[in-house]
């Protein structure tokens, strides 16, 4: 019975192992007669297969990335540092305005005190309760500021009353109408005061004056 009669499409292969040539009388060198070289034959197994080497990074290339991203960094820790100065700067300035807000809301209870301290009604219970608000205000940052004989500043005071005095040589703050208060360089209300300037006027005819009666005493002599 055939291969194909067995119902087997493909027919039996039939190796020749055989070492001598059985008509020539020669040794066989080569692969068995009728045998199909395996695939990757003539190569050692063990041996490793050659794979292409990539090519080496240059040393410049690596050069330039190396400094390509330290200065990225460097941008980007300066502008870090700018962002952590100016949260700082915009948390206290509105910081300064909310405290700013809510002393200034507070100035005419502080006018009230010192009207009664001086008429000498600031007494007992009230007395130490007034100090403990002025105390705690001015950790705050409170500073009351204006007094009689200071020179006239119109940054800081707010002339209400106006003469003129032969006493004084500059605008000069005569009399404090209602005290000036500020926080650091930020003025809460300027200080109400009257002003009095130079007499130009007297003190050109005291110095005529004074004058004359240095030329009366030459003549005498």
């Amino acid at each position: 019975m055939t291969a194909r009669e067995n119902g087997s499409e493909q027919e039996p292969v039939i190796r020749d192992h055989r070492k001598i040539d059985p008509e020539t009388g020669t040794a066989r060198t080569g692969e068995p007669s009728g045998a199909a070289a395996p695939d990757g034959a003539g190569q050692d197994a063990g041996a490793p297969v050659a794979e292409e080497a990539p090519a080496a990074a240059g040393g410049d290339n690596g050069a330039d990335l190396l400094a390509e991203r330290t200065a990225d960094l460097q941008r980007l820790h300066a502008e870090y540092a700018n962002y952590r100065r100016r949260v700082d700067r915009d948390r206290s300035a509105v910081r300064e305005q909310a405290v700013g807000g809510a002393l200034t809301e507070l100035l005419p209870v502080l006018d009230d005190i010192g009207r009664a301290r001086d008429h000498g009604e600031l007494t007992g219970g009230f007395a130490k309760v007034s100090e403990l608000l002025e105390a705690t205000l001015g950790k705050l940052g409170l500073v009351r500021y204006g007094a009689k004989g200071d020179p006239f500043d119109p940054n800081v005071h707010e002339a209400l009353l106006h003469s003129y005095s032969a006493d004084v040589s500059e605008p000069t703050c005569v009399e404090i109408l209602q005290p000036g208060y500020r926080m650091g360089e930020q003025i809460l209300r300027p200080a109400r005061v009257a002003v009095a300037e130079p007499d130009e006027t007297a003190a050109a005819e005291a110095a005529g004056a004074a004058d004359s009666a240095d030329s009366g005493e030459s003549n005498q002599n």
